[in-house]
């Protein structure tokens, strides 16, 4: 069975780049299907979930291919809006595809979604969204099936800004009859992508990065190339690294703009961050300082996609640290990993307090979600000796190559099959 193996205690110096974003790739993949025709996404992260949608697009009719870092799509020979459920299981994400099938076809059937164990995040959001655009939705046998004569636009307001929910009701409207207008939508960098994805196509949206956004449905989209944008949680996660085992790095092809609340929070805890157009250099010295209150928040808060990896860097602060976990209840699994460094964590509801100790030691542990696995890297490079981290499969949903990226900063850390 595949493990990471790290060897803590190295400060982490050099430069590196950061891949195309995770969050922004998966629903702009899942939108090609509302272009009857080819579509190049470059900077594509060649990452498993990213692999997963092609599989889904490639099972429903639809063929892709890799040139270098871009990602070529054809939906022109698209012949089922049927997603077959061993896909969908896999990966919560390729919930979105429901949106898209929908505008293009009209119809779609796909089971309920799995992925990461932190939460049980049901996607009523998206059902009840649906059903206001015209569109017929029921369980037949455990999956969704959905038909409409014709998507509708109306007016949608969410009780959360769910990204999910957003993004789906993006996809079905783009084609959609009327103007659809969503009210408390979420305002995340990838729904801003998404967006700027689909107008360059043809669509018309207007509103991205507020909580109302407005589209007006068009006839079609037409074929494009595209550059996605750099991913702000891999960012955010070497910023952290750089906080836990001090040094200086500089993250390449980057920005602080898409990542305010961490850069905020890790300023607070002791690195000295500097931003240009296109760079963040990212230095630390000494233990991180502890931060008494912090909580997740949609964005621009401080992302719950953050959370365990900053638990991971306050692990060996100089006091004690509370987090307020509000959007994934089960982000929390986490600890019991933890614990296995000798970190001293309680968990209270949704309140984590971390007890900052000076010696955290080599263990080994599991992951079992994208970013806690990320957080036991992150604890592996500051524990003493060595750390065993298996089931890194969670890890490659996010990372295209945790391991490459730490080596060129100076980590001790191997990818062992």
């Amino acid at each position: 069975m595949a493990y990471i193996h790290v060897t803590g205690g190295k400060k982490l110096m050099g430069e590196v780049d950061i891949q195309g974003s995770k969050n922004a790739s998966l629903p702009i993949i899942a939108a090609t299907v509302l272009i009857d025709g080819v579509t190049r996404l470059d900077r594509c992260p060649r990452i498993s979930d990213v692999f997963h949608m092609t599989n889904i697009l490639e099972a429903i009719g639809c063929k892709t291919y890799w040139e270098g870092s871009s990602l070529i799509i054809d939906t022109s020979s698209l012949g089922t809006s049927t997603v077959p459920a061993e896909y969908v299981r896999k990966m919560r994400s390729s919930i979105i595809m429901m949106g898209a099938l929908l505008g293009r076809t009209n119809e779609v059937t796909i089971t309920y979604p799995g992925g990461c164990l932190i939460g049980a995040r049901p996607i009523d959001f998206h059902i009840e969204a649906f059903k206001k655009m015209n569109i017929s939705l029921e369980d037949v046998d455990g999956l969704i099936v959905c038909k409409t004569s014709k998507i509708i636009g109306t007016e949608i307001s969410f009780k959360f800004p769910s990204v999910g929910a957003t993004e789906n009701t993006i996809l079905a409207a783009v084609l959609a009859s009327g103007k659809t207008i969503i009210n408390n939508a979420a305002k995340e960098p990838e729904i801003t992508d998404l967006c700027l994805f689909l107008n360059k196509a043809g669509a018309k949206i207007s509103g991205y990065g507020t909580n109302q956004i407005v589209v007006e449905g068009v006839e079609r989209l037409h074929e494009i190339s595209y550059r996605i944008s750099s991913d702000r949680i891999v960012t955010g996660t070497y910023i952290a690294a750089v906080a836990a085992t001090g040094g200086h790095v500089k993250l390449g092809h980057t920005s602080c703009g898409i990542l305010q609340g961490v850069i905020d929070l890790y300023r607070k805890i002791g690195c000295h961050i500097i931003c240009d157009e296109d760079n963040i250099y990212v230095s630390a010295t000494g233990k991180p300082r502890p931060v008494p209150f912090t909580k997740t928040e949609p964005y621009p808060g401080f992302p719950t996609d953050m959370q365990s990896q900053t638990m991971a860097v306050l692990m060996s602060s100089e006091g004690t640290s509370q987090i307020s976990e509000e959007i994934f209840e089960g982000r929390y699994k986490i600890v019991d990993e933890f614990r296995k460094f000798g970190a001293n964590i309680e968990i209270e509801d949704r309140l984590a307090t971390i007890h900052g100790t000076p010696y955290l030691k080599g263990a080994k542990v599991y992951a079992s979600e994208l970013r806690g696995g990320a957080a036991l890297v992150i604890a592996g490079l500051v524990a003493e000796g060595h750390t065993f981290i298996h089931n890194p499969g969670h890890i490659e949903r996010g990372y295209e190559n945790i391991c490459r990226d730490l080596q060129e900063l100076g980590a001790q850390i191997d990818y062992v099959n």
